[in-house]
């Protein structure tokens, strides 16, 4: 810190500051000619920082590092993660959270939510006229190619006024500071804004780290714009108690953690293209108890994709026919469909004058200065100043081999990139735009322990209330890791922050959910989509098919020394069961389980294979299926069982060469409990109704399957003694039996334990009890009609075994339960899923890139 600048250090704070939060401060070196948050222009720290920064001198280096490690361990557990387009392995990424928070005092908010709202009416305003009497194109002051150009002009929406009378629902504005301090807007975003539960997510991380801080600080809470956003979508549909549901792409999609957690904090439905259906122009959703209407689609897929009938045909994640619906009033979009065509770019360089039009007067929040070449007088001022502006794409999507989103500064360019580029504009200028280099404006970042100032952007949201707008009080604040300011975006190593908005007076405490005092009792549950069901179902039977794997692989590893070495039969055995050790067909049920090749003879390879190989059975194949399925209802499953099951999906896969021949019983006994952990979680705390069934249902089917294998090869009539102990080990009632019986393993009881004791939860009978239970209360029929095939099935097969006498199962008979499972789980597919998506669908980004 300078000499003037400490000078000006001590005549704001005293002299007597605290030489900790000194030395924090001192090595902080704001660049010249860019404002920035933390100290002004005289190097003096400014008052907002003082209570956060003080803290921190406190805290020491230690204990400001432990508290970081508690807000990125709750984003961790919480399994908040986004996706990189561009990463060759697709694989979810950790939320990058920069440690601080970027404050802005009160006064100054009031000024920049003031803006972003009068920016959000002259947006509405603006669509209601490009798609209704087109005035400000037949005036000149929206060029005609301008919209017709857009991609995001969707001729299908025009002439319509959306049912409750708005386009913009919600609406977020990209923000920066100029070099004097002034608000300015980087961009508008009305397609379909996310942040907003990443913002909730940031919050909640700084609020674990620091909760005593948000106290001092008085920090304005964000709760209240959450609340008014809910309610401001439920009133525009004039329907008492409307069903409201978020519209998302799907699980591949990069914010998809945003959409299932914005849709769990608010109340709403998640769904996909897949699960909507429209009839007689009413949109309907698709449920194991039949199709269900939706009045309010809060939308996070791009507009485009929305309908193949009469947007994009090539989507396969839309909802043929949507278009139609809002066309006849019957459904709420928000952001309408269409609203997408405002966000471009190139509007910007327009938005003075039309704000004068529409408003009589210069908007509030001046814009980064942009310049169409879609206009010859234009475009040649970009060609002439090319070297000193950023050249991006007019509406912000990539050229196909000339431009990506971002844009490029045309000094920068090599001299035949230069050329190439000049000869794209002056050939088809409307796809581009000029604007000036920008120079955000910067806040301190928490590097490597200590404080450097980094560029950042803040996305500031505002939801419509009424006919009114309210603004988060806070935001979602995006930092680049270098001094450059094009790293802002996520997928391009960006990190995000919490916003503080420090208020003078009271903040208002209100909480996302209502007030006891608000809430009236009731029973009823939210309906359950078919394709939720569906991935409930296949959850439980991966997680079962990992169970029976693990305990093949800790039966065979834990197996006595006179078994090896041997060699696995294949699926037509050359060796009879008579000649077969245990461990042999422990092996060789792991061949035809599909966790291993057939053929291997060394016991360690095989049970490597089956912890770490690539076969469809194998535990990694099987952990990422489950975790494939878990993703896309994890808005269904509590906190702590997503966390048991990402212990899992950390554990495994695991590479094969680290695996010891005396590690792999404590692998598969880990693994186990992990699965233990998750079936305990589940079965505690997720709430009855049909979504848990569905899930019990899957395991159970999956259990009894395994059972009736595993018994039909380990205790034929040539069964050893040792191959029914391993049959009881593997089924989990060793202890039962040696309570039951004094004698060693014997055919006859050890069946009629594994198969036909409806009191051992490992049973055949006891899951097919389950089953017959789960199909009961699901069937809602009427006094006289007929059970379903499915209840039928469970009920018969349910009678056979209560009736049957362990001598009765041979191999044959075993094999049909097994095959009558088989066709119960087909006609429990039949009846709930038959609609739901096969398979998944191709993932389409949004119109955005990742906030």
């Amino acid at each position: 810190m300078t000499a003037s600048a400490q000078l000006a250090f001590d005549m704001r704070f005293g002299g007597g500051l605290d030489e900790a939060l000194r030395r924090m401060v001192s090595g902080y070196r704001a660049e010249p000619g860019v404002h920035d948050e933390l100290m002004d222009a005289t190097g003096a720290l400014r008052p907002r920082w003082r209570t956060l920064l003080t803290a921190l001198a406190e805290f020491g280096p230690e204990e400001s590092r432990r508290r970081f490690d508690i807000a990125d361990r709750h984003l961790a557990d919480a399994g908040v993660v986004y996706r990189v387009y561009n990463d060759p392995t697709g694989a979810e990424r950790a939320w990058p959270l920069a440690h601080l928070p970027m404050v802005v005092d009160e006064a100054d908010w009031a000024v920049l939510a003031a803006g972003v709202v009068e920016r959000a009416n002259v947006l509405e305003a603006l669509l209601a006229d490009l798609y209704g009497p087109a005035r400000l194109v037949s005036e000149g002051l929206v060029p005609a190619a301008l919209v017709a150009g857009n991609s995001e002009y969707l001729r299908p929406m025009a002439g319509i006024r959306p049912a409750g009378g708005h386009w913009l629902h919600i609406y977020a504005a990209d923000v920066s500071r100029g070099p004097d301090g002034r608000w300015w807007v980087l961009a508008d975003k009305t397609q379909a804004p996310s942040g907003a539960g990443y913002a909730i997510e940031n919050r909640i991380a700084l609020d674990r780290a620091f909760n005593d801080l948000f106290f001092k600080s008085n920090v304005e809470r964000l709760a209240g714009f959450y609340q008014r956003l809910r309610a401001g979508l439920a009133a525009a549909s004039n329907r008492d108690e409307p069903r409201v549901a978020l519209l998302s792409p799907g699980p591949l999609n990069e914010t998809y953690f945003e959409h299932a957690y914005l849709a769990r904090a608010l109340g709403f439905l998640l769904v996909e293209g897949s699960d909507l259906t429209v009839r007689d122009d009413t949109v309907y959703i698709r449920t194991v108890e039949g199709n269900s209407r939706v009045d309010v689609l809060l939308r996070r897929l791009d507009a485009d994709f929305a309908d193949p009938l009469e947007l994009n045909a090539a989507s396969r994640i839309g909802v043929p026919g949507l278009a139609q619906a809002v066309r006849a009033g019957s459904v709420i979009v928000a952001n309408a469909l269409g609203s997408g065509l405002v966000e471009a770019p190139a509007l910007l360089g327009f938005l003075p004058v039309l704000g004068r039009r529409l408003l009589g007067r210069d908007l509030a929040l001046p814009n980064l200065a942009t310049w169409w070449c879609g206009d010859p007088q234009t475009r040649r001022v970009v060609l002439d100043r090319f070297d000193t502006m950023t050249i991006a794409p007019a509406f912000g999507r990539t050229i196909a081999g000339t431009l990506d989103n971002a844009g490029v500064l045309g000094g920068e360019l090599s001299a035949d990139a230069r050329a190439k580029l000049k000869a794209a504009i002056e050939r088809r200028g409307l796809d581009f735009i000029g604007q000036e280099p920008i120079r955000l404006g910067t806040t301190p970042v928490w590097t490597d322990g200590r404080l450097v100032p980094r560029p950042y952007a803040l996305r500031v949201f505002a939801a419509r209330h009424g006919d009114g707008w309210t603004v988060m009080p806070g935001g979602f604040c995006r930092l680049s890791p270098r001094p450059d300011a094009r790293a802002l975006s996520m997928q391009r190593g960006g990190r995000s922050a919490d916003a503080w908005v420090v208020a003078t007076g009271t903040v208002d405490t209100a909480n996302l959910v209502p007030t006891p005092e608000e809430v009236e009792v009731r029973r009823e549950t939210a309906v359950l989509p078919s394709r939720t069901a569906d991935n409930l179902f296949w959850l439980g039977r991966y997680l079962e098919r990992a169970d029976a794997t693990f305990r093949l692989v800790r039966g065979l590893a834990g197996r006595s020394s006179d078994d090896a070495p041997f060699s696995q039969q294949g699926p037509e055995p050359e060796t009879a069961n008579e000649t077969a050790t245990a461990s042999q067909r422990l092996a060789d049920l792991l061949a035809a389980w599909g966790a291993t090749p057939f053929g291997l003879e060394d016991p360690l390879e095989i049970v490597r294979e089956a912890l770490a190989g690539t076969s469809a059975g194998a535990v990694p194949m099987l952990v990422r299926e489950a975790r494939r399925t878990a993703t896309v209802v994890r808005d269904r499953l509590s906190p702590d069982a997503w966390s048991a099951l990402s212990d899992l999906v950390a554990a495994f896969p695991k590479s094969a060469d680290d695996i010891r021949e005396a590690e792999a019983l404590e692998i598969a006994e880990r693994g186990l409990r992990m699965i233990a952990a998750f079936s305990g979680l589940a079965h505690e705390n997720m709430y009855r109704p049909a979504g848990w069934r569905f899930l019990d249902m899957g395991a159970r089917i999956e259990r009894a399957i395994a059972v009736g294998r595993f018994t039909r090869r380990m205790a034929d009539q040539a069964a050893r003694a040792d191959c029914l102990g391993r049959l009881l080990d593997l089924t989990d009632v060793q202890v039962v039996y040696r309570a039951r019986y004094i004698s060693g393993a014997a055919l006859k009881p050890v069946i009629d334990l594994v198969l036909l004791d409806e009191a051992n939860p490992r049973s055949v009978a006891f899951q097919v009890d389950r089953l017959v239970e789960h199909l009961k209360q699901l069937a809602k029929r009427q006094e006289g009609s007929l059970t379903d095939p499915g209840e039928r099935l469970a009920l018969r097969l349910s009678t056979d075994l209560r009736t049957a006498d362990p001598t009765d199962y041979d191999d044959e008979r075993i094999a049909s339960i097994e095959t009558r499972l088989m066709q119960l789980s087909d006609a429990v597919t039949l009846r709930y899923f038959s609609e739901a998506l096969v398979g998944e669908p191709d993932a389409e980004p949004e119109a955005e890139e990742m906030p």
